[in-house]
């Protein structure tokens, strides 16, 4: 089993099959996990970014205002 530890809490988390992009939440925080790395097997936070046509979008709402 492999073990990483949460980048908010620092709480241990252990994955029997962890994949590459694999999301999760942390059992300690309810912070939305990826795994990033697998040897050592290493977590951050999972974060989705906006389409870029969606994010132009809102960029261009937010200089008309």
């Amino acid at each position: 089993m492999a073990t990483g530890y949460c980048p908010d809490c620092d709480g241990q988390l252990g994955l029997s099959n962890p994949r590459l992009g694999q999301k999760l939440l942390c059992p300690y925080c309810d912070t939305q996990l990826e795994v990033i790395a697998l040897n050592p097997l290493e977590l951050d936070w999972a974060v989705d970014w906006p389409d870029e046509d969606e994010w132009l979008e809102e960029q261009e709402a937010a200089e008309q205002e």
